[in-house]
């Protein structure tokens, strides 16, 4: 592995990439990029102000005629040859990620910067296939057909969770169908996603295809969802965010992809695999230190099995390993910043007052001190209106609830305003098949929990959002139907014409 801190060198003219170039940002505001595990400063840029935004969208939009007219062999080349930057950029990639949020490099090696590989293939495919309808006679001497075409900027707000992949899920299906886009990802975590950028332009992307802002949610973001050039606005991250971004965007009637925030349950039937289940809900609530819409947050297990696997689930957390994130053998990286750290520490300890906290619930001392480090918590003993159970916490807290027949254990997985992610772990493949019916999410996994695949769409039900990531689900979310229409018998019109005004 290379030196950590050596991939911000890159960044020297500035954090704000508009027109194929690197500039420093306008607002007069700096920000620093802080390694979580030390909370040291590592990078400190300039944020962009809202003449840096105006000036994005304008490369956008001077950018989209010509990418929107290229073919859609032209745009797949130009995504296989980014597929091919990104993985020879991969350690670097994968470096950046992990000293920006305090992931472990396992994680990045492994999922992050392997899943945005993919991704990238996977759209570099889509492209070759946006596909309209089939042309047919609907309306006597009438050809009918459907055209999907670009709809031109499109606006994106990336969150600080997954940094990386939330910049390619967003800006992939974007251009891939023809749009160009400025992204502005969050100030804590801006690196990967100017990275990204850059690979674009190494790849042959046209200049202006792909720019990013990097600046305040309050003056660019606003201003990016605002501005009367974007055509369409996609935004990751909490919900009474979302919403502020809705109201806003309704003003210019702009599209709108929502993904929100998470609440994920994971439903326990009493023939599960103890075990299994077990381990899967130890990986699925402290994936990311438990920063990630889908993790496993509320555990509902029915009552024989309740008291073995909160022992279980409790001895598994101990063995995890905090530590150093660039250490290959650390399990658990510290929160994104201290201010989450305790967000995360506050909910605990209200928690105290009404539930027992089983393990964790501190910060860890001694060499980890100084780093935004949580220990994993697992909580037992919260009623389903508390507020460990409703809202989300976005830290490595599991609660863990009992529950009897299988139709209460269901109407409690679905009893929060959350509907992403669930999993059902069952034998009995009745059982499991009813739960992926009855349970309101936009996934469930059986026997599983967090993975993900680029075929396959991803997005909420309810206050989680509406719109789909990955797959060509999102694809299509990025195009706009045309109906064209041909009249085969060059009289039709008159016809029209004497239905409408007589015989005159």
């Amino acid at each position: 592995m290379g030196n950590r801190f050596q991939v911000t060198d890159r960044f020297a003219d500035g954090a704000q990439y508009i027109g194929g170039r690197l500039r420093p940002g306008t607002s007069g505001h700096e920000h620093s990029v802080v390694d979580p595990a030390t909370g040291e400063s590592v990078y400190t840029y300039e944020l962009a102000s809202t003449a840096d935004v105006d000036a994005a969208v304008a490369a956008a939009r001077d950018a989209f005629p010509g990418w929107a007219g290229a073919t859609p062999g032209e745009r797949s080349d130009a995504l296989h040859r980014l597929a091919g930057v990104l993985a020879e950029q991969a350690e670097d990639l994968a470096l950046a990620e992990s000293l920006q949020c305090g992931k472990p490099i396992r994680l990045t090696t492994e999922f992050d910067v392997p899943g945005t590989i993919d991704n990238t293939a996977f759209f570099a495919g889509a492209a070759r296939h946006l596909q309209g309808q089939s042309a047919g006679e609907y309306s006597g001497d009438h050809t009918s057909y459907v055209r999907r075409e670009p709809i031109g900027v499109v606006g994106s707000i990336a969150p600080w969770n997954y940094p990386l992949q939330m910049a390619a899920w967003k800006i992939l299906p974007a251009i891939a169908a023809g749009n160009t886009i400025v992204l502005k990802p969050a100030e804590l975590t801006p690196l990967t996603s100017l990275m990204f950028a850059q690979a674009a332009k190494e790849a042959g992307l046209p200049d202006g295809v792909v720019n990013i802002v990097t600046g305040a949610g309050r003056e660019a973001g606003e201003h990016l969802v605002g501005h009367p050039d974007v055509a369409m606005t996609s935004f990751t991250g909490s919900t009474p965010v979302g919403k502020r971004v809705a109201e806003i965007a309704t003003a210019t009637v702009k599209r709108l992809h929502l993904e929100l925030g998470g609440k994920a349950p994971f439903v326990v039937f009493d023939d599960a695999d103890l075990e299994a289940a077990a381990h899967g809900a130890v990986a699925a609530s402290l994936i990311n230190t438990g920063q990630d819409c889908t993790a496993a947050t509320r555990a509902y297990v029915q009552r024989p099995l309740f008291d073995a696997f909160v022992a279980r689930v409790a001895a598994l957390m101990e063995t995890v390993r905090l530590g150093d994130p660039a250490d290959p053998a650390t399990d658990l990286g510290p929160l994104v910043s201290h201010a989450q750290r305790d967000r995360v520490a506050a909910f605990v300890e209200r928690a105290r007052g009404y539930a027992t906290v089983v393990t964790g619930g501190e910060a860890p001392g001694g060499a980890l001190a100084n780093g935004a480090y949580y220990r994993p918590t697992l909580i037992t003993g919260a009623a389903q209106d508390s507020e460990v159970v409703q809202s989300e916490i976005f830290g490595p807290v599991l609660v863990v609830l009992p529950f009897d027949g299988d139709e209460e254990g269901i109407r409690l997985a679905n009893d929060t305003p959350y509907g992403l992610a669930a999993s059902a772990w069952s034998r009995d493949v009745y059982r499991a098949n009813r739960a992926t019916r009855e349970i309101k999410a936009g996934c469930v996994w059986v026997n599983d929990h967090i993975p993900i695949i680029s075929e396959m769409p991803h997005g909420g039900y309810k206050a989680s959002g509406f719109g789909k990531d990955m797959s060509a689900y999102s694809f299509e979310e990025y195009t706009q139907v045309k109906h064209v229409m041909f009249d085969n018998t060059a009289v039709a019109a008159k016809d029209w014409h004497r239905t409408i005004f007589g015989d005159r």
